[in-house]
């Protein structure tokens, strides 16, 4: 630990998140976690989350007495935003410009928003995400630019000091998977595979090497991808 300062880490379950977790476990002096219920979100991903949170208690005793309280946060509002249908003009606009069709706009604003105020609530000084635009960045509010200047907002409705820190932003994927070994090894890397859960079809059916999920939507894509990068390098 190297940094006195208590952090709340926005925690899904899934690969990048619970990397970012690790992270900020060797990091901080205190760590909490939150999540967010809607339904964008499969029930493996919220079984996940336990999961994980009760694997690095019982496989990584020097990081027990930093992890702290879990908070989860029903956020169904953003269905309603979800269900509302862009105009055809706009669905237009979006091709164009490049971002996906599943894009809720704000989203992240959202999660960082709420994730602040409990943050304040709690006496902690450091959000941290999982957010990156290495592989992919067609997600304007998981872009750099976007979490600095959130950043600034924050502190200033708050009147102190909140920092976003994003490990992963400047990583790929090959990168994240080489960062996890760094962090706790074997022990992390098994942990990653067995527990966390990406895939957009919410599928643990199916166990490859890197985890489990359809191995066929994009989060998978990139995960196995990185996997077998970084198994070479």
């Amino acid at each position: 630990m190297s940094d006195p300062r208590r952090a709340l880490v926005l925690f899904s379950g899934g690969q990048d998140s619970t990397v970012c977790l690790a992270w900020a476990l060797s990091r901080y002096a205190h760590v909490e976690t939150i999540g967010f219920d809607h339904a964008l979100r499969h029930g493996s991903e919220l079984e996940s989350r336990l999961h994980v949170r009760a694997e690095l208690h019982a496989k990584f005793p020097s990081w027990t007495a930093r992890l702290g309280d879990d908070h989860l946060l029903d956020l169904s509002a953003l269905d309603q935003l979800t269900a509302t249908r862009p105009t055809e003009k706009r669905a237009s606009q979006m091709k164009t410009d490049g971002l996906p069709k599943g894009f809720v706009p704000g989203r992240n604003l959202f999660f960082f928003a709420f994730a602040a105020t409990v943050a304040d609530r709690r006496g902690l000084d450091v959000l941290v995400g999982g957010m990156c635009e290495t592989d992919f960045s067609a997600y304007p509010d998981s872009r750099d630019n976007t979490l600095k200047s959130l950043q600034v907002s924050l502190s200033l409705s708050l009147d102190r000091p909140m920092t976003i820190d994003t490990p992963l932003m400047w990583r790929n994927k090959a990168q994240t998977w080489a960062l996890t070994e760094e962090l706790g090894g074997d022990r992390l890397i098994d942990l990653i595979v067995e527990h966390t859960h990406s895939c957009y079809m919410g599928d643990r059916s199916h166990r490859h090497a890197w985890g489990y999920g359809c191995g066929l939507c994009p989060s998978c894509y990139l995960r196995e991808k990185g996997y077998e990068t970084w198994l070479v390098s």
